[in-house]
């Protein structure tokens, strides 16, 4: 479930969610639609995974906990 990668993905890098989502859904509301419910269409969802492994993979896969 995407919402669960999301939360995982903002543990590790001490990331707020309205940040996440300006990043990478250029929605600062977008994790707290999910947490309330939302379900992206595919292409979101593929766009969001997309920018968590990017985002992972520029910091050389070091996690910010």
């Amino acid at each position: 479930m995407l919402i669960r990668t999301i939360e995982k993905f903002l543990r590790e890098h001490n990331m707020p969610a309205t940040k996440f989502g300006r990043l990478a859904a250029h929605d600062p509301r977008f994790v707290l639609d999910l947490r309330m419910g939302r379900t992206p269409r595919p292409a979101t969802q593929s766009r969001i995974e997309h920018f968590m492994n990017e985002y992972k993979s520029a910091l050389g896969g070091q996690v910010h906990a």
